[in-house]
């Protein structure tokens, strides 16, 4: 698989492996990889926060500002 890269991002690339000692398709993969983790996580929260809301699992707008109030201000 290749994957074009702007000349711009393909000197940000070049520069951090040089300055890392690293080869760029390991640090490539690295940031997709991490990507890819993220992302799945990020949508398995969205998902278990939807089905809290199914449940009828939340919180007033005032119940939320007072929470948010007291963490800012104890």
């Amino acid at each position: 698989m290749e994957i074009p890269f702007t000349p711009e991002l393909e000197a940000k690339l070049q520069s951090f492996a040089a300055a890392t000692g690293r080869k760029t398709e390991e640090i490539v993969r690295e940031a997709l990889q991490a990507y890819l983790e993220h992302d799945q996580w990020f949508r398995n929260q969205v998902q278990q926060g939807l089905a809290q809301l199914d449940r009828g699992d939340s919180l007033s707008h005032e119940d939320t500002v007072n929470r948010i109030e007291r963490l800012f201000h104890p």
